[in-house]
């Protein structure tokens, strides 16, 4: 069960009998890609202990306080996975995501919905393509990002590649789908490229989001697709062939082609440079 930080931070200094057991600093890394909650967390409602002394993983009980002044308890873990489907900045209050989305006043008599009611049928759309077998899909949605699109710019200048690909079929469902929808799809390469940044709010490809990432993944590989993507900002690596930068630009596409090099070996992946 969560305790208070007090308890936990005196239960720590007993345990490594040391004043401070993790220096200021130690965590900033893992905590690095939530900047929301970094604005959200504050060391004097918090016994004077600063976020980067925390554990992600500490079952430990903190205040937080968002930019609207609501003040609420929540563990690290609860935190880091608050943002969910929605794109609001409210996702990473309580209060402000019910303000922003109250609970529905269901009329007497209207029965609940059944778990057997409620499941989500598998979109018909997906056409009847073997399992790994990449294809233009019109569910997919549109590229959103501009990033996006000057990556797929660089990367056509020096790699031959069919393009206009979109979706790939997969084996089990990818939420309502039978098929996932990388950024980017090298099909000669079987190699998928997807960017990630935390966007504007400090909600995307965290929390809940990244596991999602993690399951789309593990979807890929388990279709005969490798996976490489693009971390920047913060953002951890989420497989091996990850490519960590700051940002994207042109130097990063050197770092590229060389995770294509290790997926798929030098001399079958030069062959497509152009």
């Amino acid at each position: 069960m969560p305790e208070r930080v007090e308890l936990w931070w005196a239960r720590r200094q007993f345990s490594r009998g040391a004043e401070t057991p993790y220096p200021v600093g130690t965590y900033r890394e893992a905590w690095a890609a939530y900047p929301s909650l970094i604005r959200q967390y504050h060391p004097e409602l918090n016994a004077g202990v600063t976020l980067t002394q925390i554990p992600p993983a500490a079952d430990v009980l903190l205040l937080w306080q968002c930019e609207a002044g609501h003040t609420f308890a929540a563990t690290p873990g609860e935190q880091r996975s608050r943002p969910g489907r929605e794109r609001r900045r409210s996702a990473w209050c309580p209060d402000c995501a019910e303000l922003a989305q109250p609970a529905r006043i269901r009329p007497t008599g209207v029965t609940r919905p059944t778990r057997a009611s409620r499941q989500k049928t598998i979109c018909p759309k997906t056409p009847a393509v073997p399992v790994g077998e990449p294809f233009i899909s019109s569910c997919a949605p549109k590229p959103a990002s501009a990033v996006e699109a000057r990556l797929r710019a660089d990367l056509s200048a020096v790699l031959a590649f069919t393009p206009g690909m979109n979706a790939v079929r997969v084996r089990r469902p990818f939420f309502d789908h039978v098929e996932v929808w990388p950024d980017i799809l090298l099909p000669e390469l079987r190699i998928a490229i997807e960017y990630d940044s935390i966007g504007r709010h400090g909600l995307e490809h965290v929390g809940k989001r990244e596991d999602a990432d993690r399951r789309k993944d593990r979807a890929l590989r388990a279709a005969g697709w490798e996976v490489v993507r693009i971390r920047t900002g913060k953002l951890e690596s989420l497989g091996p062939h990850d490519v960590q930068a700051p940002a994207w630009n042109r130097k990063q596409l050197g770092r590229l082609i060389d995770a294509l090099r290790d997926i798929r070996g030098p001399l079958f992946v030069d062959a497509y440079l152009t």
